[in-house]
């Protein structure tokens, strides 16, 4: 299938409108005055829904939700055959999403693969900064690199409008690479109260997520990807200034934009 610019009145499907990156997806589409199609993101493996959902739609951002990839070889058949482009939301710490990327390079369908380490969402952790100023987890001196999901939209926005980006694995970081207790820390002094990092075993950390009913391949391979970054920092990319022109965000504005969050 050859790859072309996405024609300015067919609508861009983005599925999980109401998500962390999906959101800002759908506000810049439209901000550039591009017509945009939602679908919830539990609705991808309703047959008719999808099939519906993609009628006329000239490109798709992708995610894929779920721990195991199991539908994802229908989905996937019906926007290689519907849909002229896909932009996919993925990361190298979930399995299913790589049995995914699998699929979209066989359909043939014109793909792009973004892959964003440790998005700036550092959300998980604000109940426990709101109700007692510190945070238990595992992996405190691991380094990762935060990315902005306002800058992974904005490449997302590039890489469904525009040709060039066919088959492309894109990996978007942060400037920066703070570690798990400074992100913490960045956090607290953005919100004007004290926190702290508490550091817990992997296995309570394992426990402590499995009982919250995320799935056990997913929690091994995120803690995998943290045990990793304790002695190998993520290292930054110029990908989203090469792609947008801007520089990305770093972990400190994310902070400062949310902080209310954490009060």
């Amino acid at each position: 299938m050859t790859e072309k610019r996405v024609d300015e009145a067919s609508p861009v499907l983005v599925v999980g409108a109401s998500g962390t990156v999906g959101r800002h997806v759908g506000l810049q589409l439209a901000a550039a005055g591009v017509r945009v199609r939602t679908l919830t993101q539990q609705a991808l493996l309703d047959p008719s829904t999808l099939e519906a959902a993609v009628q006329g739609a000239g490109a798709v951002l992708l995610g894929w939700p779920f721990a195991e990839a199991d539908g994802a070889a229908d989905v996937v058949g019906v926007l290689a055959r519907d849909v002229g482009r896909v932009v996919f939301l993925s990361s190298s710490a979930v399995r299913a999403e790589g049995e995914v990327e699998a699929l979209l390079a066989g359909s043939g369908v014109p793909h792009t693969v973004l892959r964003a380490h440790g998005f700036a969402a550092a959300l998980q952790w604000a109940e426990e900064i709101r109700s007692g100023g510190a945070v238990h987890g595992y992996g405190g001196a691991a380094g990762l690199n935060p990315v902005d999901e306002r800058d992974i939209a904005a490449v997302a926005v590039r890489a469904l409008l525009e040709a060039g980006h066919d088959g492309a694995h894109y990996l978007l970081t942060g400037p920066e690479c703070p570690t798990q207790a400074e992100q913490v820390g960045i956090i607290g002094e953005a919100a004007g109260r004290p926190v702290t990092w508490r550091e817990i075993p992997r296995e309570a950390a394992r426990h402590r997520m499995l009982a919250n009913r995320q799935p056990q391949g997913a929690v091994d391979g995120a803690l995998d990807f943290i045990h990793a970054r304790i002695t190998t920092p993520n290292p930054a990319t110029t990908t989203v200034r090469d792609l947008t022109g801007h520089p990305p965000r770093n972990f400190r504005t994310w902070a400062t934009d949310h902080a209310a969050l954490f009060r």
